[in-house]
């Protein structure tokens, strides 16, 4: 073979050998670069087109995908009394509704309190008695949220512990009836907010983005004096003749005497005593 033939090849030799340790180095950000590139032509093409062309980064990129959707496990720092985060991602309890951290109750003396602190105090307290907390894949909710059932290290269910305790409801819209046996006897109990009056959850949310007042307790509270029909808003007419109701919790409920004979009366909700005309009370 001519001296200048061999040549030239152990030179193409070296350059090929060059661009393999440079393609090696770069192969990491190519990776990345190319499945999102895929994304977006995938999103337009669909994933048939892509995966005939290029099943590796289909699968590198739907492996990304599945990798958000793995368990969760780690200490738990927590939101509210249904939310709590672990590794920096929120985790929402599958299943079940908690009140809001800013709603209140009504204890069994007709007093408010803030039922939406005391759940999330019932979560944290469970959760540090066995930690770490594991978290299984459900669904992503409209918010993006992980969507999972809980558990502590020891294998208690976090979900069937607040609904048995008193401090979440069992939520059928998202449960199945999952959690209802360990709710009816948190409620024939008196356990957590089942000791007095409360809205459930979802619905004190929706009153609020509707601009609307709180719906009616589930239940009436226990030794709070109420009309024939268990309801416990006092619609009072003072003085001057002007109507104003009063809620459980409220400054002057307790003294607020309701005489049927003068036109004053009981409301079951206090959309019900605006629609009638009564205004609330400012204390």
């Amino acid at each position: 073979m001519d001296h200048r033939v061999r040549l030239k090849r152990r030179r193409e030799a070296r350059s090929v050998t060059r661009c393999s340790r440079q393609h090696s180095k770069g192969s990491g950000r190519w990776t990345v670069a190319a499945a999102l590139a895929v994304a977006g032509i995938a999103g337009y093409f669909g994933w048939s087109f892509v995966s005939r062309n290029s099943p590796e980064i289909v699968s590198y990129a739907q492996g990304k995908a599945s990798s958000d959707q793995e368990d969760l496990v780690g200490r738990a720092s927590v939101i509210d009394g249904d939310t709590i985060e672990i590794h920096g991602k929120r985790i929402r309890f599958n299943g079940i509704d908690a009140p809001e951290s800013s709603q209140t109750c009504a204890d069994g003396n007709g007093k408010a309190y803030r039922c939406g602190a005391k759940a999330a105090e019932a979560v944290d307290q469970f959760l540090a008695a066995s930690s770490p907390t594991r978290c299984v894949f459900v669904a992503r909710d409209r918010y993006g949220r992980f969507v999972g059932n809980c558990f502590r290290a020891d294998g208690e269910s976090v979900q069937a512990a607040l609904v048995r305790d008193g401090w979440a409801l069992d939520w059928p819209r998202y449960s199945n009836g999952a959690y209802a046996d360990l709710q009816a006897a948190a409620k024939a109990e008196g356990k957590g907010i089942w000791i007095g009056a409360f809205e459930r959850p979802w619905e004190w949310r929706a009153d609020r983005r509707n601009g609307k007042a709180a719906t009616a307790p589930i239940v009436p509270l226990v030794g709070v004096s109420s009309g024939s029909d268990g309801c416990n808003i006092k619609g009072n007419i003072n003085s001057s003749g002007e109507r104003i109701y009063h809620v459980p919790g409220q400054e002057h409920y307790d003294r607020t005497q309701i005489t049927l004979s003068k036109g004053e009366r009981w409301f079951c909700s206090e959309a019900e005593a605006l629609a009638a005309g009564w205004r609330p009370a400012l204390r």
